[in-house]
């Protein structure tokens, strides 16, 4: 047990020591950037395009039937007679 703690620190100093660490040197990339050259000649001027066909007329819609006639209403009662009550309007 006494020799394993020192035999463990020696090999984990060698390991650590065996590692060389460097950092990475970043070297910025070029970047080209487009620039516009001058504006080129104007191009011609398209054909015209063709005027469409006329969409073919609807057809003309059916007749509608006729409606049915009405029903004849119920026919009232007979009124009574007047009893012997005689009105005189009174004149101006």
């Amino acid at each position: 047990m006494k020799y394993s703690i020192v035999f463990s620190a020696v090999v984990a100093a060698l390991a650590l020591s065996a590692c060389e660490f460097r950092p990475a040197v970043v070297t910025p990339a070029v970047v080209a950037v487009p620039v516009p050259g001058p504006a080129g000649a104007t191009g011609a001027t398209g054909a015209t395009g063709s005027t469409g066909d006329t969409g073919a007329k609807g057809s003309t819609g059916y007749t509608g039937a006729t409606g049915s006639t009405g029903d004849t209403g119920a026919t009232g009662d007979r009124g009574k007679t007047g009893g012997g009550t005689v009105v005189i309007i009174p004149a101006k």
